[in-house]
């Protein structure tokens, strides 16, 4: 098993079987579905399954908990990895607006950032984000990725279009932080 990963306010630890009632109630919230493309709701069993059972061996997963408390947050991690073309997609979910808005998804970036560059030793990070979630464009953009693709109309959820916009950030234009 993994070892987790410490910032000064979270902690990224691996997902747990316990964590599957969270992320089963928040990820069938409707402004959570749309903000992360969710096209159907999920189940316990099928979180219990998405954490005992990986799909693919070329992610790496992690639940965002406050250090002081033990409380879970949120997951954030990499999939698509192709390390033989030094790139990977990254995700960050926040889903409870009461947790946003307090560093805890800057603090989680930084840290899988450095995860990505620095352990892993990639060059390119890429994101995918919901054209009409304003709020997640700026959040990325300040950490310092940078808009490269516009999928019009490339997102449908309920009755509505929406672009999908193509981020990304590369190691040169990382600075451990000096964007936020």
């Amino acid at each position: 098993m993994k070892d987790p990963l410490h910032g000064k306010n979270i902690t990224l630890r691996p997902l747990r079987e316990e964590d599957a009632a969270f992320f089963a109630h928040w990820y069938n919230e409707p402004e959570v579905m749309f903000e992360c493309g969710f096209h159907e709701p999920t189940t316990l069993e099928a979180e219990l399954k998405r954490i005992k059972e990986p799909e693919n061996n070329d992610e790496d997963w992690y639940a965002i908990v406050d250090s002081k408390t033990g409380r879970l947050i949120g997951e954030t991690g990499l999939l698509r990895m192709w390390p033989h073309w030094f790139c990977t997609d990254m995700s960050m979910i926040i889903p409870n607006p009461n947790d946003q808005g307090k560093g805890y998804g800057t603090e989680a970036a930084h840290i899988m950032l450095d995860r990505i560059f620095n352990h892993y030793n990639l060059n390119r990070v890429s994101i995918g984000v919901v054209g009409l979630n304003t709020q997640a464009l700026k959040y990325w953009e300040r950490l310092g990725f940078i808009k490269e693709g516009i999928q019009e109309q490339g997102y449908f959820y309920n009755g509505e279009y929406s672009d999908f916009i193509m981020m990304r950030i590369l190691k040169s234009e990382y600075n451990g932080g000096c964007h936020v």
